[in-house]
């Protein structure tokens, strides 16, 4: 069976995709220069939040996902970031290649509160590959790619937050059921406002809450209760 090992060289953002899109660079080798004619991977990714140190402002805003930080080390488990596909063209001992992995802002996914969370440094992630290899140097043989095949790498906390402000400049962004945006919509035509923010703020001083400042503040408001 041909001896394929994997490493991550780097991530970037993708400028110019539709929507947030990481981009991991992939170094693939087959043992003893092997050919080999495609790979076709399935991907994994997670993240490893007991790899790194976290900051008190961290902590606080991760307090949600692990709880206090006396709990953490029983709580600080992986954490899914993606699960994507890759077809590898042939090859002769290595290559590289680009695994494309879309992204979202949603803060009800646990992946995305957490990234948004870190201030610096890296965010600790694990790939893991499972597939068929189609080998052979003199004919044609269908292998499995073994599932202990992994690699670790670290995504640059400032790739991800340049790569939302790219998408969400300035904004937060946050998922309601069709009912509360229904109510919201309701309140929002009824007050003859002009605008989401100024639906939310409207709200939030009527609820007695502190001014918010222009910006992304009105995303952390929960509409749970807003009726019609």
């Amino acid at each position: 069976m041909t001896e394929l090992t994997f490493s991550c060289t780097g991530v970037r953002a993708d400028p110019y995709a539709a929507g947030p899109t990481l981009v991991f660079r992939l170094r693939i080798t087959a043992g003893d220069a092997a050919r080999v004619h495609a790979l076709v991977l399935h991907c994994q990714l997670r993240i490893e939040p007991a790899r790194r140190r976290y900051g008190a402002q961290e902590g606080g805003r991760l307090a949600d996902l692990f709880g206090e930080r006396s709990r953490w080390g029983s709580t600080l488990n992986p954490v899914q970031f993606a699960q994507v596909s890759l077809t590898v063209p042939g090859f002769t001992g290595e290559t590289e290649a680009d695994l494309v992995v879309p992204c979202t802002y949603d803060t009800d996914i646990a992946a995305s509160r957490y990234l948004g969370a870190l201030e610096d440094g890296e965010a600790p992630l694990l790939i893991l590959f499972s597939g068929t290899a189609f080998t052979g140097a003199g004919g044609f043989q269908v292998e499995p790619v073994p599932w202990d095949r992994e690699a670790r790498c670290g995504l640059p906390v400032a790739v991800w937050q340049q790569m939302i402000e790219q998408h969400f400049p300035g904004c937060g962004w946050i998922r309601l059921p069709h009912g509360t945006m229904e109510a919201l919509l309701a309140y929002r035509s009824r007050h003859a406002l002009t605008s989401w923010e100024a639906t939310l703020r409207s709200l939030l001083d009527a609820a007695g809450a502190e001014p918010l400042t222009l910006g992304g503040a009105a995303a952390l408001l929960t509409t749970e209760g807003v009726t019609p």
